[in-house]
């Protein structure tokens, strides 16, 4: 297989001026939303670990 370096750094180059091209900045109010969506999902997510952690030390 022959890589072309250089070639792949252009398609890189350009597929990121692409995504940067058509993002933009969150308003603060969408940026909010999205932080407690995450940090709830990462409670639940840590709470369930620890339940399933205790279940199986009391089974142990």
């Amino acid at each position: 297989m022959n890589f072309n370096i250089i070639a792949m750094f252009k398609d890189f180059y350009t597929n990121s001026r692409h995504v940067l091209g058509i993002s933009y900045k969150p308003t603060t109010e969408a940026f909010r939303k999205t932080l407690k969506i995450v940090l709830l999902g990462t409670i639940a997510i840590g709470i369930l670990g620890f339940i399933i952690a205790l279940i199986i030390g009391f089974l142990v």
